[in-house]
């Protein structure tokens, strides 16, 4: 190979002479001998020359723009000083101004709302009502979906409903920045109530559902936002102060109550949300008998923990701000301040103190020192989803109603039948009444005249009497009479 610099052979290569055999090098530094001064001079005087023309330019600006920095009039606008100094594609935050507080709606603190969505098109409707009707402002809300495992029109219906949105003709009612983030997991438990709750599914089921909600809140959640709330789309009846409401509280994990509602012949109402809890020995000890990779979950009989819900404490007349300290949340509506998520507690894909996802977060939370509480007597009610064997009681209704229909219409046509082959006996009926009155109208007359003619015949009879007993005294007064009209001589006419 050729060296880099040809020369002669008694020459030097880089500083270092090479033997004329070239087989051997002789290291000889102090032979070494520099270039001549002349050029250095010239770089000298070059460099002197630039530093009296910017000093110029600079003594030139400095008499036009006279309240303008030294340091940047030398640097001719290329560095600035103190706040100045700032880049394009450079963005500043300061995280101390996002803690979250108990009025951020007045601070304008922003919020990051967060719904995972599969297969939701029927519920996508009811949840943007909820959208419209919520008080905090919207341009202080960020909305973000994360669309998985779904086979309806989840996100084509998503996507116009978000456009209607943002084109509503009241001001205050468009949101501030959307994602859309399309994502599958693989999750093959369907979607109907007796798949999604069976006690078999939920371990594999919630680690799913926590890596979905993990993917969305680290894709969405930028340095701006102080909370971050987390919704399901099928909640049918919340308060629309919700969120000033939770943040009154200034807790780090806040969740309220949840219940649904249920027909009158189930009892009208349950409670729905069961993983807001508090821990209890029981479930201690009993998570020191399960292997490391178990999920204990609530609400079954395979798992008796014992542990006070905050569901079965509601009191409907109670204090809906009194609060009470949980281990354990459930996922239908949560508000966390996003300092929480930043701190490192998310969603455990895994079995952390044996439980996972909502309940996971809230048993890391706790871990980390941070305040979770719950609201038990602030209630919201979740969507009513009948199960298989509300379904199978409610068709046996269905069918007893027809079965009524039925019996009710059969007799109906019997009464018609019946009407129509034979001769209406009513009005010979009406007929035979009034006839039976007017006899009886009769005979009561007559027997009214027959009485009436008796006491005037008694009464009669009662006269003749009196004036039969009266008659010998009326021919004694009449002898007396005419014998006295003798004595006086005087006629005193026919006694008769």
């Amino acid at each position: 190979m050729l060296p880099r610099h040809h020369a002669k052979a008694d020459a030097y290569s880089n500083g270092y002479p090479r033997s004329k055999d070239k087989t051997t090098y002789s290291i000889s530094p102090h032979r070494f001998q520099p270039r001549a001064s002349p050029p250095a001079l010239r770089r000298r005087r070059q460099l002197l020359f630039r530093l009296c023309i910017i000093l110029a330019i600079g003594l030139f600006a400095f008499f036009i723009w006279p309240g303008a920095s030294i340091l940047s009039i030398l640097s001719l606008g290329f560095i600035s000083t103190g706040e100045d100094f700032q880049l394009e594609t450079v963005r500043y935050y300061d995280l101390s101004n996002v803690q979250g507080t108990a009025r951020g709606w007045e601070r304008e603190e922003r919020i990051l709302l967060c719904a995972p969505l599969r297969d939701a098109e029927s519920h996508l409707r009811m949840f943007f009502s909820h959208l419209h009707n919520f008080t905090y402002p919207h341009h202080l809300i960020d909305l973000a979906f994360l669309v998985s495992d779904s086979k309806d029109r989840t996100l084509p219906l998503l996507s116009e409903l978000l456009e209607a949105l943002q084109a509503d003709e009241d001001p205050k009612m468009p949101y501030g920045e959307i994602s859309i983030i399309e994502k599958d997991f693989g999750q093959k438990v369907n979607q109907d109530v007796e798949s999604r709750h069976g006690f078999a599914a939920q371990a594999s089921r919630r680690k799913l559902m926590a890596q979905a909600r993990n993917w969305l809140l680290s894709a969405a959640l930028r340095p701006y936002h102080s909370w971050v709330y987390w919704r399901d789309v099928d909640v049918e009846t919340a308060p629309f102060t919700i969120l000033e409401d939770l943040m009154r509280h200034n807790k780090d994990v806040i969740v309220p109550n949840v219940w649904r509602p249920l027909p009158d012949w189930l009892g009208g109402e349950q409670p729905y949300d069961l993983n807001s809890w508090q821990e209890s020995e029981t479930a201690l000890a009993l998570a020191d008998t399960l292997d490391e990779d178990a999920v204990i979950v609530e609400g079954y009989a395979e798992y008796a923990t014992w542990r006070p819900h905050l569901a079965y404490l509601r009191d409907p007349y109670g204090d809906p701000d009194m609060e009470m300290d949980i281990d354990g949340v459930g996922g239908v509506s949560i508000l966390a301040k996003a300092k929480v998520f930043r701190s490192g507690v998310h969603f455990p894909a895994f079995s952390f103190q044996k439980h996972a996802e909502t309940e996971g977060f809230g048993k890391m939370a706790k871990r980390m020192q941070f305040s979770v509480v719950g609201l038990p007597h602030y209630t919201i009610w979740h969507l009513y989803e009948p199960s298989v064997d509300d379904i199978r009681h409610m068709e046996e209704m269905e069918e007893e109603r027809k079965a009524r229909e039925r019996e009710e219409q059969e007799k109906l046509d019997r009464v018609k039948k019946i009407k129509d082959q034979f001769v209406d006996t009513g009005s010979q009926w009406e007929k035979d009444k009034t006839g039976i009155q007017n006899e009886a109208m009769k005979e009561k007359k007559e027997k009214e005249k027959k009485e009436k003619e008796k006491k005037e015949k008694e009464r009669k009879e009662a006269a003749a009497a009196a004036a039969a007993a009266s008659a010998p005294d009326e021919e004694a007064r009449k002898a007396k009479t005419l014998e006295a009209a003798r004595e006086a001589g005087k006629p005193q006419g026919n006694p008769q």
